[in-house]
């Protein structure tokens, strides 16, 4: 996300970072610049001046510090003012108060409403929250049914919504039994219409007056831009949303939705969507997206997701098995089903600081998710004796596992030179005990026992 202008905005600081002094020219000649970046991502045009001018009145005769150069601290204006312009704050659902909590998902057909329905659900159950999905639109050919085979893969309850029922009918029969059953997070899925109108209002006022709402989440297609931001603010105008949830977002380059909206209709961006997976929501950010814009990567962003995949007593086994020189090729297959579980190859790195400099080298290596998946094949063609002892693979070996894993030789080959070089570097990294690597081992004095 956000790469056009990740790039645009890194050729900006990289004429500042050359500057030894900060003049009212090269400020302007920058913000210049940037303003373009900005306009490029289709940002809004009132939100794109408001955001410059403030820049500039906060760097122009800004105090060069000596732990900063004066690139430096441009930079961390702007920083600063992205995070405020993203929303300044993180903020989540109100999940205290009254109970049960009542989430209406509103917005436009086609921007993901009921993809998002379950993908909150499953972050809810995950905190250790007792969702129920509640289908109310019944328009749209197979979105109950479409909520229904969510719920059944979630093991998430889901109302018996039909098609002949009133959308205010299904919320206030699902709030009874809600309240028998115990359900303590209701999602209520509401229609879209292709565009804004009447209807689609009154009916939503209609459940609105009906339940009392603890939440209503405007649900927008971050790759329409400017389009999103409109839509939003006429929603926010009839509704008064409470919150923003962006979706597709992992296929936004440009990033003008999310940097507009909180401007425009003052309600903060809370979740953000991250790919086709039912795991793929995550909660916003503001300074940590504004640290990605900036190619300052986002490492608690990926803690937080390696911390998920991971469970703690299976860390310290693996440490164990690493220090021990006892890491298998079962144990790799391991390591490589939590990454695929923190999302894309892309998305990951994206969170590294510095990568982007990295991908704009012209040998820079690509992330290559089929090459993932064809050494997971590899691995998986494997006995659990060939798993755990790689030096038994001998030649008529690595045929059985290039026919068995729709590869070549050469393939299951690399796989193993990778997996024996990871080791090699694992073991020199580890050292031994009371030698220095690399170097001759040195003389004890006298009277001294290693």
């Amino acid at each position: 996300m956000f790469d056009n202008l990740t790039d645009r905005l890194e050729g900006v600081f990289k004429k500042l970072r050359g500057t030894g002094k900060l003049t009212e020219e090269n400020i302007k000649d920058s913000m210049r610049e940037v303003r373009m970046a900005l306009l490029e991502a289709d940002v809004n045009l009132q939100v794109v001046k408001d955001f410059i001018a403030r820049v500039t009145e906060k760097s122009v005769g800004l105090e060069v510090t000596k732990k900063l150069s004066p690139g430096q601290q441009v930079i961390k204006v702007v920083h600063e003012e992205l995070v405020e312009l993203l929303g300044g704050s993180t903020e989540q659902i109100r999940l205290d108060g009254r109970q049960p909590v009542t989430i209406m998902m509103a917005g436009l057909q086609g921007s993901g409403k009921t993809t998002t329905s379950g993908k909150l659900a499953k972050m809810l159950k995950d905190k250790g929250r007792k969702p129920y999905l509640v289908p109310a639109d019944v328009y749209r050919p197979a979105a109950i049914e479409q909520l229904q085979v969510l719920g059944g893969q979630l093991d998430i309850p889901v109302h018996p919504s039909t098609t002949d029922m009133k959308p205010v009918d299904i919320c206030r029969q699902a709030m009874k039994t809600a309240e028998e059953d115990g359900y303590d997070t209701l999602i209520f899925d509401t229609a879209g219409r292709l565009h804004v109108d009447e209807s689609l209002m009154g009916e939503l006022k209609d459940i609105q007056s009906a339940v009392q709402l603890s939440e209503i989440l405007f649900v927008a297609d971050s790759m329409t831009g400017q389009d999103a931001v409109t839509v939003a603010d006429k929603f926010n105008q009839d509704l008064e949303i409470s919150g923003i949830v962006l979706t597709k977002m992992e296929g936004d380059a440009r990033g003008g939705a999310a940097l507009s909206i909180k401007n425009v209709t003052g309600k903060p961006i809370k979740f953000i969507g991250i790919g086709e997976g039912l795991d793929a929501l995550e909660i916003f950010h503001p300074d940590r997206i504004a640290s990605r814009i900036l190619g300052m990567g986002d490492v608690l962003t990926l803690i937080e997701k390696a911390e998920s995949v991971v469970d703690r007593d299976k860390a310290d086994k693996l440490a164990k098995k690493l220090r021990q020189s006892t890491f298998t090729l079962e144990d790799f297959l391991e390591q490589l089903q939590h990454i695929k579980k923190m999302g894309s190859l892309e998305q990951i790195m994206d969170m590294i600081p510095g990568i982007n400099k990295l991908k704009q080298l012209k040998d820079a290596p690509k992330p290559d998710e089929k090459e993932l998946a064809k050494t997971e094949a590899i691995i998986r063609s494997m006995t659990k004796k060939e798993r755990q002892n790689h030096k038994i693979i001998n030649a008529s070996r690595r045929k059985r596992i290039a026919a068995g894993s729709g590869s070549a030789v050469a393939d299951v080959n690399r796989v193993i030179k990778s997996y024996s070089a990871m080791l090699k570097m694992m073991k020199k990294m580890r050292g031994k005990p009371g030698r220095m690597t690399g170097k001759k081992r040195r003389k004890m004095p006298k009277g001294m026992k290693r």
